[in-house]
């Protein structure tokens, strides 16, 4: 049981991780500078845009160390 939580933990850690690089990668770009007027609603698509791409690649990073961890029962 203990182990659950554990992985639970890591999964959170590492999902906002990649939303934080996520974030701090999109805010690199600056998009604001496509636009003469900056729309009121561009931070809030920032925001909701490195929410979609950090848990996706959080998701596909888990996964495949999941998948990495579990080529062991190919042996056994």
């Amino acid at each position: 049981m203990k182990l659950v939580g554990i992985e639970a933990l890591i999964s959170l850690v590492v999902q906002f991780s990649f939303i934080w690089l996520a974030f701090k990668s999109i805010q690199g770009l600056h998009i604001e500078r496509l636009f003469r007027e900056m729309p009121k609603t561009l931070p809030l698509l920032i925001v909701l845009l490195s929410i979609a791409i950090g848990y996706t690649s959080a998701t596909f990073f888990m996964s495949f160390f999941d998948s990495i961890r579990n080529l062991i029962y190919i042996v056994k």
